[in-house]
């Protein structure tokens, strides 16, 4: 009974941890992607600060990306535009993951 307990909790917490990580696949066109983002030069420009990461499993915190080298790996696939004006969410590339997450509340929407 105790070892059934146990291996719910390991998968259910495994669950949990996948489910917010940040894998994103680069898609070609915005008709094929999820969320279209915007690179800002400013982290107050920002509503999301993002560090990428090296590997899916690091990607278990808002900000932090891991780029997958498949669309169906991916938890988001994301087209980069031109103008702040044509994007979901414009993002600020850190140098530093404790950098990474929200700013502006308001558009956690956009991603999920």
């Amino acid at each position: 009974m105790d070892m059934r307990i146990t291996i719910f909790t390991l998968l259910l917490c495994l669950t949990f941890l996948t489910s917010f990580s940040q894998t994103v696949f680069k898609v070609n066109s915005k008709y094929d992607a999820d969320v279209k983002v915007f690179a800002a030069n400013s982290k107050y420009e920002a509503d999301l600060v993002v560090f990428e990461v090296n590997s899916k499993y690091d990607a278990d915190k808002d900000g932090l990306w891991f780029y997958t080298n498949s669309k169906y790996d991916a938890k988001k696939k994301i087209f980069f535009v031109d103008s702040k004006y044509d994007a979901d969410i414009i993002v600020f590339f850190a140098s530093s993951k404790y950098d990474a997450g929200w700013r502006n509340q308001a558009k956690i929407g956009k991603w999920k």
